[in-house]
């Protein structure tokens, strides 16, 4: 499923699978929610929404049964956060390190 990176209220990205009718959201703090027999009018008002949150509040969060999750984008997000001042992610070895150290290190 294609996810179309969105920033509305608790919004982060939303997708739409139109074969089984599946719509995901994702929220700020990494959960998602797969919303099932949503029809694809819904989702190309809610996708071409100027109000984004809104429309979901409205017409998505209590209109159709949600099944929660995690989003997967949460181990990037872990590393974008690294990258910009948020936590550290821990330093992942190089094979190549082995080839380059200098002669008297072990």
């Amino acid at each position: 499923m294609d996810m179309k990176r969105i920033n509305a209220g608790k919004l982060r990205a939303i997708g739409y699978d139109a074969r089984e009718r599946i719509l995901r959201v994702e929220f700020d703090d990494g959960s998602a929610i797969d919303y099932a027999g949503v029809g694809s009018e819904v989702w190309r008002r809610f996708s071409t929404s100027g109000a984004a949150w809104s429309f979901y509040r409205d017409n998505i969060e209590e209109e159709f049964a949600g099944k929660r999750g995690r989003a997967a984008v949460a181990n990037q997000r872990a590393e974008l956060d690294a990258l910009f001042g948020g936590a550290e992610v821990p330093k992942k070895p190089n094979p190549l390190d082995a080839l380059f150290k200098d002669p008297g290190e072990e």
